[in-house]
Formats: C-alpha cells, sequence, structure tokens
C-alpha cells in the first residue's frame, strides 16, 4: 500500500484533467444544471469501470492486434466526439421557450466512455504503473477498480457542478452560443489531442 498517495495523486491528474469526458459532463452541467447532468454523469462512471475492466483483462490489446482495428475503432470515436461537439454548439439558449431541450442519457454517457481513448491511455497507465497489492494481482486489480471509481465519480461530480455554475450564463442567447461554442471547440480540441497520443 505504499504505492496508494502516488496511485491516487496520478489518478485525480489524469481522471480530473480535461478531456472529451469531463468537458462533455461540464457543458451538461452548464445547459441542464447538475440535476439534469446526473444521469449522463452515471454512464459515464459505469462506462469507465468497463474500461477499466476491459483494460486489466487485456482485451484492449488482443483487439487492437486484429489488423485493420485500430483505424475502424478510431474513426467511429472520432464522429461520435464531432457528433457530440455539434450537439453542444447547437444547443438552444435555456430562455428560448417551447425548444425541447434534452439532457444527455446515461447511454450518451456509457457510450462517450467506452469510445473515449483518453480514458483507455489513462486506465492502462494506472493498471499498469503501479502496485498496491504485491502478489496479490487480484485483491490489486480489484483495490485499483475501487479506489478510481471513487476517483473518478468525485472528479466527474466536480466537472459537473462546475459547469452548472455557467448555467446562470445561458439564459442570455449571445452568452449561450459563444460558451456552448467554447465547450464544443474544447471537446474537439481534447479528442484530437487523445488521438494524437
Amino acid at each position: 500500500m505504499d504505492a496508494l498517495p502516488g496511485f491516487l495523486i496520478a489518478a485525480v491528474a489524469l481522471a480530473g484533467s480535461p478531456g472529451p469526458a469531463t468537458l462533455s459532463l461540464a457543458a451538461a452541467g452548464a445547459a441542464f444544471g447538475a440535476r439534469g447532468g446526473m444521469t449522463y454523469l452515471a454512464g459515464i462512471v459505469v462506462g469507465m469501470v468497463a474500461v477499466m475492466a476491459i483494460v486489466a483483462s487485456g482485451m484492449v490489446g488482443l483487439l487492437l492486434a486484429v489488423p485493420g482495428v485500430a483505424p475502424v475503432v478510431a474513426i467511429l470515436a472520432a464522429l461520435y466526439f464531432l457528433w457530440l461537439a455539434w450537439r453542444i454548439a447547437t444547443a438552444p439558449p435555456l430562455s428560448e421557450e417551447g425548444v425541447r431541450r434534452e439532457a444527455p442519457t446515461f447511454a450518451a454517457g456509457l457510450l462517450l466512455s467506452l469510445v473515449n481513448p483518453k480514458g483507455y491511455v489513462a486506465m492502462a497507465a494506472l493498471y499498469s504503473g503501479f502496485t498496491l497489492l504485491p502478489d496479490r494481482l487480484g485483491a490489486d486489480v480489484a483495490l485499483k477498480l475501487v479506489v478510481l471509481t471513487l476517483v473518478i465519480a468525485a472528479v466527474n461530480v466536480a466537472w459537473l457542478l462546475a459547469g452548472a455554475a455557467l448555467t446562470r450564463f445561458f439564459r442570455d442567447p449571445r452568452t449561450n452560443r459563444l460558451i456552448n461554442l467554447v465547450f464544443a471547440a474544447a471537446l474537439v480540441a481534447s479528442v484530437a489531442l487523445a488521438f494524437a497520443i
């Protein structure tokens, strides 16, 4: 357990840094409030638990070893993130009456986690870079899963609340449009950076 403090610092840094999940959560919080983004947040956290299981099992390495799979997966993920950025950029202001505003769903959060390259890279670094319980592989993997799930949930709640603090700015159509465009551009930039790694 000597490695736990370093593991926690790395986990907070990797999970809490700006990326597709955190930026889209902030955008959801800004557009729909903290309560409106909770279902989306739950999908992201459950998706990250699945990503951890996939990384820990070695399935990612096996899948990407199949010729031609990596580019197809990358293209599909990029298309999903571009669609998400477009939805953020074109979301109507809160003040527009009669406009139906649907908060992002659990399924959207789950899918975002499953196609997020930053999530796989971060989990691979954390799972391979730290040993919390030497000589106890199963317990080590389980402890990492529990600790990481708690860290991911906490930092994602923080991003959602930070976004929710911007909700009042979404009542002005010009400010709303500007914030939407900034979040959308930041999402596209974070995806481009994740794919460049």
